[in-house]
């Protein structure tokens, strides 16, 4: 999707609505800012905004992914492109935050076993010992819960069964037995547990 253009289009269609990037901005609860920011093209509308947006300028959501008012000969042609856009660009934000969740992984990683082997081999009284252990373990539980988040939300897992992929819950990723990030778990479809695997496409 062309952002400049949206940003253009956003722009054009407040001003026929007589609005203000502040006015605008009120209306959506929003700062002027993220306004100027669409109407830029350094950002797009959030998806949980979007429809509010397009009601408020009187556009469809489709009009407002093309940049322009979408004829209804063309409609569904530039209807399933912007779906195909919508979809590979969230396959791509899931695999820039997979590759996040490595980062994390690896650095809260790096500090617990740093401080455990301070704390084990540097001269130093027993109370200090235990200090850098747990000051150790703080970021790691953090660092790895948030991981899991970025593993459960980011994709979906493949049911080896039948085939199935979804969304499991977080306590279903915190407590499935895994090796990487395939997880022992019962798929909610057809409600068998199998080794599943991560994957970025929904189909």
């Amino acid at each position: 999707m062309d952002q400049v253009k949206i940003g253009r289009f956003i722009a054009e269609c407040r001003k026929k609505a007589n609005l203000t990037q502040m006015q605008l901005a009120e209306k959506l609860n929003i700062t002027d800012r993220a306004i100027s920011k669409w109407e830029t093209g350094k950002s797009l509308p959030d998806s949980s905004i979007m429809l509010e947006l397009c009601d408020v300028l009187g556009i469809s959501v489709n009009d407002l992914l093309c940049g322009e008012v979408v004829t209804m000969d063309n409609y569904n042609k530039e209807l399933e492109n912007n779906l195909l856009e919508m979809i590979k660009q969230k396959e791509q934000a899931d695999k820039r935050l997979l590759s996040l969740e490595i980062f994390v992984g690896v650095v809260v990683s790096v500090i617990l076993f740093a401080l455990v082997f301070v704390a084990a081999f540097v001269q130093m009284a027993d109370w200090l010992r235990i200090v850098l252990i747990v000051i150790g373990f703080i970021p790691f539980a953090i660092g790895i819960a948030y991981a899991i988040r970025i593993e459960q939300t980011a994709g979906y897992y493949e049911c080896a069964k039948c085939g199935h992929r979804y969304v499991p819950t977080y306590k279903s990723v915190l407590m499935a037995a895994h090796i990487n990030r395939t997880r022992h778990m019962r798929c909610p479809k057809c409600n068998e547990k199998s080794w599943q695997k991560k994957v970025l496409s929904k189909e």
